[in-house]
């Protein structure tokens, strides 16, 4: 198999490299060798790489932002996949929680009806709809890595830099590190698998629970020197532009069942602050 993946540089596309299968030939272009806004640079790629699918791991993902200016994020997260839609033999592409609402008391399966809430989720669901019924969609949440920009090395530099740290608690979801998820999506490609899945690590937690998490296993293993309190908010104390879904835990029942389940968060956020702390020895 010869796999390309868009995104290369993001974590998710750095973990879809790190991951690849045994006999799997990976092309991993810079941004700049891949502009997926530009149709005749998609289809050149495309056709010069000889490859079978296409991961698109690319995504803006600056939520707040387009609030104000929604148009950057249509332009990469829904035409841009239409366009590799167009001309990839076949598509996996990456989605997210936020095409729901968060209105819902019980976990989301793949087929439940979508209501964005902000510009950022309308441009997503956008996006699944422009990759097509013969893509592979696979929606994930609160992704995070070892490297790169996230919430796991947000609270780490905010944990070390100030007094208290406040979070808030009642948006509740899954946190998920990156290289399940990139294990997820070879095993499901190589499966064959099309339509749309759900996958996340297992369990369920608060913002305000993973900042608790965080900072319990950095002290235990030396990444924080000493303890901050961490304080529990409410959304509507740390305003922000974009709506947030209250509840975006996914069903990932389906998925599993081809992929075998996902280790708990929490196990999975000490194998990343293990990779962190071996990454700055």
């Amino acid at each position: 198999m010869r796999a390309l993946v868009a995104g290369a540089g993001g974590q998710l596309g750095r973990a879809l490299q790190d991951c690849a299968p045994a006999g799997v030939t990976v092309i991993a272009p810079s941004e700049a060798e891949f502009d997926i806004t530009d149709a005749a640079t998609v289809a050149r790629v495309i056709a010069d790489s000889r490859v079978d699918v296409v991961f698109n791991a690319a995504a803006y993902t600056a939520v707040d932002k387009a609030e104000a200016d929604a148009a950057p994020a249509q332009l990469i997260n829904a035409d841009a996949v239409a366009l590799l839609a167009a001309y990839a033999p076949r598509l996996v592409h990456v989605s997210t929680d936020f095409v729901f609402d968060g209105a819902a008391s019980r976990p989301y399966l793949p087929d439940a009806t979508p209501n964005p809430i902000s510009a950022y989720g309308a441009t997503k669901l956008a996006g699944e709809i422009a990759a097509g019924p013969d893509a592979l969609i696979v929606r994930t949440a609160w992704v995070y890595a070892a490297v790169g920009s996230n919430f796991v090395h947000t609270m780490l530099r905010l944990m070390r830099e100030r007094l208290e740290v406040r979070v808030v608690a009642d948006q509740i979801g899954t946190p998920t590190h990156v290289t399940g998820l990139a294990r997820a999506l070879w095993r499901l490609s190589v499966a064959g698998v099309s339509g749309v899945h759900h996958w996340t690590d297992a369990g369920v937690a608060s913002w305000y629970d993973f900042a608790v998490a965080i900072q319990e296993d950095a002290l235990a293993i030396g990444l924080l020197d000493q303890p901050v309190p961490v304080i529990p908010i409410r959304t509507q104390d740390y305003p922000a532009p974009a709506q947030r879904p209250a509840y975006s835990v996914l069903d990932k029942s389906s998925c599993w069942a081809i992929t075998g389940p996902a280790a708990h968060w929490r196990t999975e956020l000490r194998h990343c602050l293990a990779a962190i702390k071996d990454l700055q020895a």
